[in-house]
């Protein structure tokens, strides 16, 4: 059953450095994405989406900017801003069929909750862009987790509408802003099959004096 309500720390409270936690190092370790097809209803609810949100945004955060934003799509929404990507589909591409502009057009439907994570850098003259688009990118992370972690399928797409700029312009995102990702979440119609992973030790270096 998906979690319905966690308790949140409030500012200034003092919280222990670590907690060690078995069931959090079996998720990290056996986690895997769920293609954005193959969800269904349901997704997460008002206050589990905002569980999930409030997860998200729980990041390493170099000078506490916030260099990110969130963009919730759900219900008749995600098929009205559909209709950015079926229209810059029909204009790059005039010889498509009506069956594929119709697919474009219905990505955002493929899940019941898509969230767009918004990478908002702040020009604060101290903290570097790098840093703050990494932010982003952990927050899409964290995203996943916790909708993982509350009982539902999770993926983080980018695809092509992601750099297209008629559809950021369509979902309000200004000029210096870009989306980190698509995060789609919705309930797996099929269980997910493990991948290759890399191979660890080819990935490490031990640094010695």
């Amino acid at each position: 059953m998906p979690n319905t309500a966690v308790a949140t720390p409030e500012q200034g409270q003092e919280l222990a450095p670590c907690r060690a936690s078995d069931e959090t190092l079996e998720l990290l370790l056996t986690r895997r994405s769920t293609v954005a097809g193959s969800m269904s209803e349901p997704g997460p609810d008002a206050g589990q989406l905002r569980t999930i949100l409030t997860a998200a945004a729980r990041v390493p955060d170099h000078r506490k900017l916030a260099p990110f934003r969130f963009i919730v799509l759900q219900g008749e929404a995600r098929t009205k801003a559909g209709e950015a990507l079926a229209g810059a589909s029909r204009a790059d591409h005039p010889d498509f069929p009506q069956e594929r502009i119709d697919f474009e057009g219905a990505r955002f439907t493929r899940a019941p909750v898509v969230v767009a994570v918004v990478s908002s850098v702040k020009d604060d003259g101290k903290t570097p862009e790098w840093e703050q688009v990494l932010c982003s990118g952990a927050v899409c992370q964290n995203m996943i987790i916790a909708a993982s972690a509350s009982g539902f399928a999770a993926q983080w797409l980018t695809e092509w509408y992601a750099f297209d700029r008629r559809v950021l312009d369509a979902l309000g995102l200004t000029q210096d802003e870009r989306i980190a990702g698509f995060v789609y979440m919705g309930t797996a119609t099929e269980t997910p099959l493990e991948r290759p992973r890399p191979d660890l030790d080819a990935l490490i270096t031990e640094f010695r004096a």
